[in-house]
């Protein structure tokens, strides 16, 4: 068997400089003192190595809370956010009685904060090593899912010992798609606090009709505090925790801001596959985005008509409706954005330069064998694409099933070494399994539950003979009227609605909860056997991908850098930076839009219907022009939202934007229409981010829903004064 490709030449050239297009490039913080020249160009006034220093200010100030971004902004823990990524804690601590999304929130102490929730965190970003030759090392000259497992044990291992320190969560990381990999640690803050939450008519002015639009009119921004144990170590909530003091925090400027002012973006970044091979481009444009569009339609109107006339029911799933309509919107805008780029006929035309440039270049042959041989696994997938993601959403979109099944795997792991579990089930995520069972509770109704199923089993019904799960004909039946009864008798029996009983079996001993008799515990005890199966066939094409897709990206990348061309990593959720300016857009033929918003469109819009229904605090307070320190000398007026060319995607909201000296301006939020496809192709012609001007949150802080608190612990002023105390100086 012919040994993978070496990738020591590979890996060195990542580390060299190259050009970007325009300010496209998610850089990690070692890149960028090799950009200096570019940055400097857009206008930075710092030193790149600065950036580069995850333990210096401004980074070390840069926090993930898990899937958004977020900030440290003043020595006493306290962390600012997008509105939309602390949602889910605002719904948490609603009820219909105090329903905190649409009256908001403000803690008036430290005393008063609520938790967001057991599984909350905060992940301060410490260390990010290269071990590539680690975890490749026992892999080199293995297939298939005998690859995946080595590079999974070598990973556990390096994970084990990293964690071998109390209070930090650990992983390894794969960039340039199995080429190099890096172990991260980060201190994993378990106490995380609301504080401060203005009403979802300011937070999410004009929700799903503005999402991912422009002019954008939304103060999409929330305050969480980090608490950490008396003894300054991480620790689960507890009134005697005290707030976590970092090592740094950013300094929100108070200067106005202008279009061609330098920008710079730090934060978490999911996912982006601008590295993917030309099939896959085709399959995301041909089938996944259309299916995905359909599929998060069927659902949400699943859920909407089973929560009509139930407001308790619509509290509890206000989160995940949002987090659908969002998948919904932005599926349909990254359609129609690679629609509009011919992103597909694109990426085919530079496959095709990259493979005639290939054979001048040294192992010309092996290379292209493991290219055909890649594009023969990404084929193999698509016979059973549909049945994957059914199942998958079957458990991601439900609270007791996927819970069930999370006991019994558990069940299973637990038998097993820590190090031979499965990711996900160790001891290090027992505490998260734990949070999710108990976030169950007010997350979940049961005619809820069974109309999302409902939705997806009949779905399931309708794939091809040899694509259904057995599994889930043996539990669900294999008609209509099978389904709903099964449905019927596993929810209105099930004990599992119980928060008590979950925990019981999440306690218990693995053969006990093998032997439980719950019905949505047997249930899932069968469609566990499904998910092993199917989950065994994807480690075993993951494997050979991970083996095989190096040598597509030596060829990518080596092409690329021939012609001057960035070489960033895809998006993986770690730390990147992203800079450039404040951008006006001319999307279409004869429209133009101006960089920044202003209060005058938020009275434009209200109509006093949701979603444009602006609170009385905040339309007083703009006709009577009172906006104070915060105004913008040169429109007259406040400041709402404003774009820029940075390069983002999702898990890039809440990240902080800063100037040319790292003082904070904004928080992104968004990404326009015309740029949602930025997670596949950039577009520089469109490529824009949507940020919450800071001097909006200031103010809506100093005149509206006023928490002087905040702002005097910020050291901002609090009405018109050049500076509170200086102690929020961030250094």
């Amino acid at each position: 068997m012919r040994p993978s490709l070496p990738v020591a030449i590979l890996a060195a050239a990542l580390l060299l400089p190259a050009a970007a297009a325009a300010d496209e490039g998610m850089w990690l913080p070692s890149q960028l003192p090799g950009i200096e020249e570019a940055m400097r160009g857009s206008g930075f006034q710092g030193d790149p190595k600065d950036l580069s220093d995850l333990s210096r200010p401004p980074m070390s100030a840069v926090v993930s809370l898990g899937g958004c971004t977020a900030s440290f902004v003043s020595p006493q823990g306290l962390v600012v956010t997008n509105h939309h990524c602390a949602h889910g804690a605002i719904q948490l601590n609603s009820t219909p009685e105090n329903n905190l999304i649409v009256n908001g929130f403000n803690a008036a102490t430290m005393a008063d904060e609520v938790s967001a929730g057991p599984g909350a965190r905060v992940l301060v970003t410490d260390r990010f090593e290269r071990i590539t030759e680690r975890i490749l090392a026992r892999a080199r000259g293995k297939t298939g899912r005998a690859y995946h497992d080595a590079v999974e044990a070598a990973s556990k291992a390096a994970v084990a010992e990293c964690e071998a320190e109390p209070g930090y969560r650990c992983s390894v990381v794969d960039m340039y798609y199995g080429t190099d990999f890096h172990l991260i640690r980060q201190l994993e803050i378990r106490d995380v606090r609301l504080v401060y939450a203005p009403p979802d008519a300011i937070g999410s002015y004009g929700d799903e009709i503005d999402n991912f639009m422009w002019p954008r009119h939304s103060g999409d921004f929330t305050f969480y505090r980090a608490y950490v144990g008396p003894d300054g170590r991480p620790a689960a909530y507890s009134p005697d925790n005290v707030p976590f003091r970092p090592a740094a925090w950013l300094t929100v400027s108070t200067e106005p801001l202008a279009e061609g002012d330098f920008a710079m973006l730090a934060g978490y970044p999911g996912r982006t596959f601008r590295h993917r091979t030309a099939a896959e481009f085709a399959d995301q444009v041909e089938w996944q985005l259309p299916s995905r569009v359909e599929l998060m339609s069927a659902l949400l109107a699943a859920v909407e008509r089973a929560t009509a006339g139930d407001a308790d029911a619509g509290v509890r799933y206000a989160a995940q409706v949002a987090s659908l309509k969002n998948t919904l919107k932005r599926a349909q805008g990254e359609l129609d954005g690679l629609r509009r780029s011919h992103a597909v006929a694109e990426r085919r035309t530079q496959e095709a330069a990259m493979l005639a440039w290939l054979p001048s270049q040294p192992d010309a042959a092996a290379i292209r064998a493991d290219i055909d041989a890649a594009a023969e696994v990404i084929a193999s997938a698509r016979g059973t694409r549909e049945r994957d993601q059914l199942f998958g959403l079957m458990q991601a979109q439900t609270q007791l099933l996927r819970g069930a099944m999370q006991l019994q795997r558990l069940a299973l792991e637990r038998g097993k070494p820590d190090a031979e579990r499965e990711a996900g089930y160790q001891l290090r995520d027992e505490a998260r399994i734990e949070a999710a069972l108990r976030q169950a509770q007010r997350r979940y109704a049961p005619a809820v539950e069974r109309a999302i199923l409902a939705e997806l089993l009949a779905r399931h019904r309708a794939l091809p003979a040899d694509q259904r799960v057995p599994e889930i004909e043996a539990v669900f039946g294999a008609d209509a009227a099978s389904a709903a009864a099964a449905l019927e008798a596993l929810y209105s029996t099930t004990a599992l609605a119980d928060e008590a009983e979950r925990l019981r079996l999440l306690a218990a001993a693995p053969p006990e909860v093998r032997a439980s008799t719950d019905p949505l515990m047997r249930a899932a005890a069968t469609l566990q056997q499904a998910a092993l199966r199917l989950e065994d066939e994807d480690k075993a094409r993951a494997g050979e991908l991970l083996r095989l897709r190096p040598a597509y990206m030596r060829g990518m990348i080596g092409h690329a850098r021939s012609e001057g061309r960035a070489v960033y990593p895809d998006a993986n959720s770690t730390l990147r930076v992203s800079h450039g300016r404040i951008e006006s857009l001319q999307p279409r033929d004869a429209v133009s839009y101006a960089p920044l918003t202003t209060v005058e469109g938020i009275v434009e819009k209200h109509t006093g219907v949701a979603p444009f229904d602006a609170p009385a605090p905040l339309l007083d307070a703009i006709a009577r022009r009172d906006f104070g320190a915060t105004v913008d000398p040169g429109l007259g007026t406040q400041t709402v939202n404003f774009l820029t060319n940075l390069d983002t995607t999702g898990g890039n909201s809440g990240s902080p934007v800063m100037d040319a000296r790292g003082r904070l301006i904004g928080l992104n939020f968004d990404s326009n229409w015309e740029a949602v496809s930025a997670s596949w192709k950039f577009d520089p012609r469109y490529k824009r981010a949507i940020h919450v001007d800071a001097r909006y949150m200031r103010w809506i802080m100093a005149r509206v829903y006023p928490a002087p608190q905040l702002l005097h612990e910020m050291g901002l002023p609090l009405d018109g004064a050049d500076r509170a105390p200086a102690e929020a100086d961030g250094r």
